[in-house]
């Protein structure tokens, strides 16, 4: 026992040893010569590196600085959905800190300073500090960035270093040091309550494996760096508005990547968005290559031009670049690495190392910023002039034609800083349309109709999310290859390459519309909501849950004053709900101003055309109790858009149930407990997108989930996990189309380093496809004839009897790709074919949802879909 008390002994001292080496090396200075304000060491009782610190810890350090330091100040931007606060650290030099709010508001009139001369121009540069911006932490698990940002805060408010501090004078700099913190503290707390005290280095130690849904994502389990434009979270609306009150001229987003990866820093790759200034990536080089002076000097290794590219214009490094800075990436080796790990080259990386190379990272950009303040802001005032734009589009139109998501659509602009005008008379003029393509037609567009112009500042960033025809040079790439506004949402959008004259009004509010309309003279016979509302699904939960029987509209019907209600619609009859009369008007009134919904009192059920509101074809929605399989294989952002779908937009309750409750003991027969889960407790089961189905669901278990399925239950398929329930694993007999291995004489000519080029560019990486609905079948109610499906990937459902297609592909092929990218032969087969059908198995269905129909919740057009399947399919 003593021996191996000796050895443990041992290994500890050398582990100790080794740690004590790593902060010798990486030594932060501790300016206390000149300022009695505590370092992070000193405040938090241990040296960054030694742990992960929690989210309050780090907030309390922030406000502790501001309290200190003259140079320092915290603001609040907004607040997550687990109740923490989301920080701004402004670090400048004192007196710029004195006029803090005069420099925001010449900055702002910067932006705008296009439209007056050059000597407002001239004025309002001179000793005007240039703005350089920093976001950390975005994704939760690439945990080092905010404990980096404690150590640069700290070190910019108290350094003793003359350059630094008279950098600081000619910058202000915006720090938001901590955009995720839900998933930050997830991954800490379980990381910390994981860490070794003997160390972890080992990849294949526990510590290194974080279980689902780990702490990249936020309480959703959505990736905030794909929001910056779209806002759908409160993080991502917070730090856009704050990024719209300061316009910065210089942004770094800080990110981590696998921790066998050196650091990445700028340049990136292609793709590029070629809208933005030539001069964009010279400044880039710049900013790089301070990054790489230091690293070069202390023997860091890092890397450029490779993996990231910045073409999406949602990433935290491409936003800025579409809003007139010099936006820019880091990614340091890290993810999964917890306090220290050994690397594939058998190299051991630490937490103190991460933190030290952000810490670098971070200063050489202020100091580069500095060095260049003028001329950045010459830049930025280049790319805030609309006559400086590539783009030949002078405006764009979108048609207030009752679409659901139209206002979704003008929330994003506003939250922007996007300026909008309204038509308040018809327009008629020749432009583009986007659903019938490139030839310009003369069209009149009804008033109401909303007008984008491009002369405005936020040109870059007008043209980089509207246009449906961005110039792209490469087709392999790291996201998707088209995100235009108007297609995820599904308007009717139209551009114009000439100055149209039109009367307009300013919009910069939302003006949400809801009441409760028809006859009050005459006792009340039933309540209807239009189905193609877009918060009707919203007003159905909370009748469920006020236990109010609510019928589907069969089919559209017409009542005696003409006015038409769509398939869908949902119907209560007071003669069914007697028990809640009194009640029932009340919650018509308060859903019509909670929702913005439109409510129909009737004081008769008999209707000019179509179904009477009482006709036993107009069928019974009862509440479904639903589950949704979550943790590996299913994809944790998939998921995440479901369980905020229904949870937080819709508030219909979803049990999150993960695969290892049903792998975890023997699956029994038919009709008994599946797992620690039995199905028969639900109505509707819902798989995310997964890659291998089959390690939930094998032979037995296909038999206890078909026998379920037959009972009445309703299965709702997405993505990969549709193409699984076919005749390729024997559940259905439902056929995929697919490509065939290529044997092409061109595909076995190529060399090692054409393989990845040619193989990529056979693929749809995210495009727009013009694509039909059947809106007579449940699955589409309250839903157009057409929409824009957002493609990954080339295949689809095969058309037969047994399948009710519900959204083809449009048949003509060369109509079929909208925006984006695809190749030739993927589009020609996809053409006419199926993405959105039910198959129905005995009193049940599954529905497959071949393509997401809420991607990353910006791309609402087909969305309505998944509240269908879940809300009103079950009912038929």
């Amino acid at each position: 026992m003593k021996f191996y008390s000796s050895i443990i002994f041992f290994f500890w001292v050398f582990c100790l040893k080794a740690q004590t080496d790593v902060y010798e090396r990486l030594d932060f200075p501790e300016n206390l010569s000149a300022s009695q304000v505590l370092s992070p060491r000193q405040f938090l009782g241990y040296r960054l590196g030694e742990r992960f610190t929690e989210y309050a810890k780090s907030v309390a350090y922030f406000d502790y600085l501001a309290d200190q330091s003259p140079r320092v100040r915290v603001e609040r931007y907004g607040t997550t959905y687990e109740g923490r606060p989301l920080l701004l650290v402004i670090v400048t030099g004192e007196e710029n800190m004195d006029q803090l709010e005069a420099i925001r508001t010449k900055q702002l009139d910067l932006v705008n300073s296009w439209r007056g001369g050059g000597a407002q121009v001239e004025s309002l540069l001179e000793n005007h500090p240039v703005v350089n911006s920093f976001s950390y932490n975005i994704h939760g698990n690439e945990a080092s960035s905010t404990e980096a940002a404690m150590q640069v805060a700290y070190e910019l408010a108290t350094t003793e270093n003359q350059e630094l501090a008279d950098a600081l004078e000619e910058t202000v700099n915006v720090m938001f040091v901590c955009i995720n913190p839900d998933g930050r503290d997830r991954y800490v707390y379980w990381y910390n309550g994981m860490a070794r005290a003997t160390g972890g280095e080992e990849p294949r130690d526990l510590e290194h494996y974080a279980p689902f849904p780990n702490g990249r994502t936020n309480h959703y389990w959505f990736d905030l760096n794909r929001d910056w434009v779209w806002g759908v979270h409160p993080e991502s609306r917070g730090h856009t508005r704050a990024y719209q009150r300061w316009m910065p001229s210089v942004h770094t987003d800080y990110h981590e990547q696998g921790y066998d990866a050196n650091y990445f820093t700028v340049p990136g790759t292609t793709p590029r968005n070629l809208l933005l200034p030539d001069a964009y990536e010279s400044w880039a080089d710049t900013f790089g290559r301070a990054n790489i002076a230091a690293f070069d000097q202390q023997g860091i290794s890092y890397f450029t031009r490779d993996r990231f590219d910045f073409f999406y214009p949602s990433y935290g490094s491409s936003y800025p670049s579409v809003m007139g800075a010099i936006g820019m990436l880091t990614e340091q080796g890290g993810i999964a690495g917890g306090r220290a790990v050994e690397t594939e080259d058998g190299f051991v990386l630490t937490l103190r190392q991460r933190i030290w190379d952000h810490f670098t990272t971070s200063l050489a950009q202020v100091r580069t910023a500095s060095d260049n303040r003028e001329a950045l802001q010459r830049y930025s005032l280049e790319a805030w002039n609309p006559l400086n734009s590539k783009q030949e589009t002078t405006a764009y139109l979108i048609e207030n034609d009752g679409s659901p998501y139209f206002n979704d659509f003008l929330q994003m602009l506003l939250l922007n800083g996007i300026e909008v005008e309204r038509t308040t008379e018809e327009l008629t003029a020749n432009g583009r349309s986007f659903r019938s393509g490139p030839v310009e037609e003369e069209r009149t567009h009804p008033a109401g109709s909303l007008i984008i112009g491009t002369e405005q500042a936020r040109h870059l960033l007008i043209n980089s999310i509207l246009a449906n025809d961005i110039a792209i040079e490469d087709s392999v790439m790291y996201d998707m290859s088209t995100w235009s506004a108007p297609l995820a949402y599904n308007l009717n959008a139209y551009t114009f390459g000439s100055p149209i004259q039109v009367g307009t009004e300013p919009v910069r509010v939302i003006e949400r519309s809801g009441g409760v309309y028809g006859p009050e003279d005459g006792p009340v016979y039933a309540y209807v909501i239009d189905w193609s509302q877009r918060n009707a699904p919203q007003a159905l939960a909370a009748m469920w849950t006020k236990g109010l029987r609510v019928r589907s509209a069969l089919e559209p019907f017409t009542t005696d004053g003409g006015q038409t209600f769509s398939a869908g619609s949902l119907i209560v009859l007071r003669g069914r709900n007697l028990e809640h009369e009194e009640e029932i008007p009340v919650l018509m009134q308060q859903m019509a101003e909670d929702f913005g919904l439109r409510v129909d009192r009737f004081t008769t059920g008999r209707m000019r055309d179509g179904n009477d509101l009482a006709s036993t074809r107009n069928f019974p929605l009862r509440k479904p109790q639903v589950a949704m399989l979550v943790d590996e294989p299913f994809d944790t952002y998939t998921s995440g858009q479901i369980y905020y779908l229904f949870d937080w937009e819709t508030q219909l309750p979803v049990t999150r149930i993960r695969t290892s409750v049903l792998r975890q003991t023997a699956v029994p027969k038919f009709g008994q407990r599946y797992g620690y889960a039995d199905l028969f407790d639900y109505d509707v089961l819902i798989l995310p997108d997964a890659g291998n189905l089959g390690e939930v669901f094998d032979e037995e278990q296909r038999e206890v989930l078909t026998g379920w399925i037959r009972a009445g239950g309703t299965l709702v398929t997405v993505g990969e996990s549709a193409e699984f329930f076919t005749a390729e694993n024997g559940f259905t007999d439902q056929k995929v189309n697919q490509p065939g291995r290529d044997t092409s004489e061109l595909a076995s000519q190529l060399t090692f380093a054409e393989r990845t080029d040619y193989y990529g560019k056979k693929n749809i990486p995210g495009s727009a496809l013009r694509a039909t609905l059947d809106n007579t079948h449940p699955l589409a109610f309250g839903m157009g004839t057409e929409v824009y499906t957002l493609k990954f990937g080339s295949n689809s459902l095969q058309a037969s009897a047994g399948l009710e297609s519900v959204g083809r592909y449009v048949s003509d092929s060369t109509q079929l790709l909208a925006a984006g990218y695809a190749p030739s032969d993927a589009i020609d087969r996809l053409a006419g074919n199926t993405w959105a059908g039910v198959r129905q198995i005995g009193q049940g269905q599954v529905v497959y949802l071949l393509d997401n129909p809420h991607y990353r919740m910006f791309w609402r057009g087909p969305s309505r879909l998944m509240q269908n399947a879940v809300m009103i399919v079950p009912g038929m």
